[in-house]
């Protein structure tokens, strides 16, 4: 039986908050941790959380098909308060590392907000360097409606990106794979080598 969408379930985080006065809630995410190319981006959001802004629906990016991703992400962006979405490319990454990057690509979607967050949710265990206060919830992709609204706004621009990469680098199917490393992408890199947007601390055993 499929489960059906709780926002009790989904806004406890937000509400707990609320309740203490907090108007201003991010949630912030990452996609792209994994992959062999490409970029890892960031998305940060502040959300409406009155009753009836809910958008129902909302969850973690990768429990939802590409076409309900792409749905849902064009009614968070209508309608959130302030959203931002920030690429840490390859060469960063591999200066400095994925975890890193990744810090620093959060970092900077929560700095780029046009309201400043009075209460900053990320997913997983992850603390960043920012002045806001802020609260890490594992697995809060799915647990948080704030957080999932930027996983899925995060997915759907990534995911697009590496559309448009699969055109100019066609060997190596991104379009089907986003940069991870399926046999198809593998095979692509033993006949044709490595294209700029891959990431040289990932790929070094090809």
């Amino acid at each position: 039986m499929k489960k059906v969408w709780n926002a009790d379930e989904k806004l406890s985080f937000e509400r707990e908050l609320l309740a203490k006065g907090y108007k201003y809630i991010a949630g912030v995410d990452e996609v792209g941790r994994g992959p062999l190319a490409g970029p890892v981006v960031c998305s940060a959001v502040i959300m409406p959380l009155g009753d009836a802004d809910l958008i129902i629906g909302v969850d973690d990016s990768k429990k939802l098909s590409a076409k309900k991703r792409e749905e849902l992400a064009e009614k968070i962006k209508e309608k959130a308060l302030c959203y931002s979405i920030v690429e840490i490319d390859e060469k960063r990454i591999d200066e400095m590392n994925i975890l890193e990057a990744t810090r620093l690509g959060m970092k900077q979607a929560i700095e780029s907000l046009e309201i400043p967050p009075e209460q900053v949710l990320t997913d997983g265990n992850m603390t960043i360097d920012i002045t806001f206060p802020q609260r890490s919830v594992i697995g809060g992709d799915a647990r948080s409606y704030s957080i999932g609204s930027a996983s899925i706004i995060a997915k759907v621009y990534r995911d697009a990106l590496m559309d448009e990469y699969a055109k100019q680098y066609p060997y190596y199917a991104f379009e089907k794979n986003k940069g991870y490393g399926t046999a198809v992408h593998i095979q692509g890199i033993k006949e044709h080598g490595l294209c700029p947007i891959h990431r040289r601390t990932f790929t070094k055993k090809f």
